[in-house]
């Protein structure tokens, strides 16, 4: 018998004494005790979500090789509440914009106060940069090549 063992039957037992298991309260007594960051935007402050909304990593995975902005709005709204799109959009935000808001937003929501919005901006350049595309074959074909040195020789042979 393993250590977890051991522990599933003592959680088991406390549970079989207990009644039933009620995670309802349990999460809203754990999420009551949770920092929650803050962030202004356009005159607007939206207090983060204690935790990442499941709902929100299964749409970050199915939109980003989405163009539909519907599918945006409803992965915005998980975070940040029903037309923040529109409105941001409105207001002139960018696309590396955004992008530097969901890091900062993630990351923050996971540890409150472990991003700034220098650190966001930064590991944005770093993400664009990994997706710059490599030179095509004609490209390459079209640097010159450097040539090796030959070193001198004394004209002997060996």
């Amino acid at each position: 018998m393993t250590d977890l063992d051991l522990d599933l039957d003592d959680e088991q037992q406390l549970a079989d004494g207990a009644g039933t298991a009620d995670f309802d309260a349990f999460f809203a007594e754990e999420s009551a005790t949770r920092p929650r960051q803050s962030l202004t935007l356009y005159g607007t402050k939206y207090r983060l979500p204690e935790a990442l909304p499941l709902l929100f990593t299964l749409q970050m995975e199915r939109v980003q090789h989405s163009s539909d902005a519907n599918d945006v709005r409803k992965m915005l709204a998980t975070l940040f509440g029903a037309d923040v799109l529109d409105t941001w959009a409105e207001h002139g935000m960018d696309d590396r914009q955004l992008g530097v808001v969901l890091i900062y937003s993630a990351a923050n929501i996971r540890r409150p106060g472990s991003c700034t919005m220098q650190r966001a901006a930064q590991l944005y350049e770093q993400q664009e940069a990994g997706k710059a595309a490599a030179p095509n074959r004609a490209q390459r074909r079209a640097t010159p090549k450097k040539k090796p040195k030959k070193g001198r020789s004394s004209g002997k042979q060996s």
